[in-house]
């Protein structure tokens, strides 16, 4: 009998599972984003299996008989809420089910004193799903593209001409603390501090990098293809773009910003010019980024920078 006549799967605390219950999941969901999108899911799976290994994880499942087919976790620090992934597998896959464990989670994270605000970013998530999202009068939904470039051509990209006197060098840990500042000087006003509130003060940007640097979530830090612009008479930091491997041969450019200052000036685009080329001599042969879709004037760089819109998915808010 195929899934779809027998009875509707239960929804299960996290913690009531072992880590080999989700092997068969996490194994679909690392293909699908291997197939999908040239990423190398897999230390992110063995992250989880880590932590529910542990009974540190909170979040919830979706269980047919012994089958786990669904799931979704989530962590809250101090006033907010993360959803960190939710997939269900495909001969299960329905908006009802992603409702239903999502719902979970939130009711779980708003229920959490002092929380009054949860961020996601959930590209596997069906298309249309915005529809069935629970807490409409609390949501706030964000377009955004995943964008890819194939990198054979990026030692031919013609290098471009800063308007101002700027020397480009590799990532150091020791621009850590200048960077957190550009991140928060830069993100002021911007739609992107709406959809990631570690953009909107110096202290959160220092956990974005940090997160960035130490964590998988977005790839391995690859300090050798992250650079950044520092004024050639000042020493002022004016930009960085931060790149990860999400495969042995595949880049992620996890940051990019300039000065509000300096906008325009072609910085930007010989940070990412640089990456590229770093990228491309390591043997990584696509690259890929987010944008938030009503960022046009970023997105209009990243084309002019070979990069295409591969799909498009919802960065959604809920704040109570």
């Amino acid at each position: 009998m195929s899934a779809l006549l027998e009875a509707k799967p239960l929804l299960v605390d996290l913690r009531q599972v072992r880590a080999e219950d989700l092997d068969a999941l996490l194994e679909e969901e690392a293909a699908r984003w291997e197939r999908e999108l040239d990423w190398d899911f897999r230390p992110s799976a063995d992250l989880v299996r880590r932590f529910v290994r542990m009974q540190a994880l909170s979040g919830y499942v979706l269980a047919a008989g012994r089958k786990v087919v669904g799931y979704c976790y989530y962590v809250s620090e101090e006033r907010k809420g993360l959803v960190g992934d939710l997939y269900v597998m495909k001969e299960w896959s329905r908006p009802e089910y992603e409702a239903q464990l999502l719902t979970a989670a939130l009711r779980a994270m708003f229920a959490t004193p002092d929380v009054k605000r949860v961020e996601s970013q959930l590209m596997m998530l069906a298309e249309g799903a915005r529809e069935g999202m629970p807490f409409r009068e609390w949501l706030q939904p964000f377009r955004r593209n995943f964008m890819m470039a194939d990198l054979a051509g990026a030692r031919d990209l013609p290098v471009g001409r800063a308007a101002v006197a700027t020397n480009f060098e590799r990532w150091h840990e020791r621009e850590h603390e200048q960077g957190a500042r550009l991140i928060a000087k830069a993100y002021q006003g911007h739609v992107d501090a709406e959809i990631n509130d570690q953009y909107r003060n110096v202290s959160g940007a220092r956990r974005f990098l940090t997160n960035i640097v130490q964590y998988p979530g977005c790839g391995s830090f690859f300090q050798q293809g992250s650079y950044v612009a520092i004024d050639g008479v000042t020493g002022q930091l004016l930009g960085l773009s931060l790149a990860s491997l999400v495969a042995f041969d595949v880049g992620h450019i996890t940051q990019v910003c300039v000065d509000p200052a300096i906008r325009g000036t072609g910085v930007g685009y010989e940070l990412m010019r640089h990456c590229m080329r770093a990228l491309a001599e390591a043997g990584c042969r696509r690259v890929s980024l987010t944008v938030t879709a009503s960022n046009t004037g970023a997105i209009g760089l990243y084309e002019r920078l070979g990069f295409r819109t591969h799909r498009s998915f919802d960065a959604i808010v809920w704040s109570s």
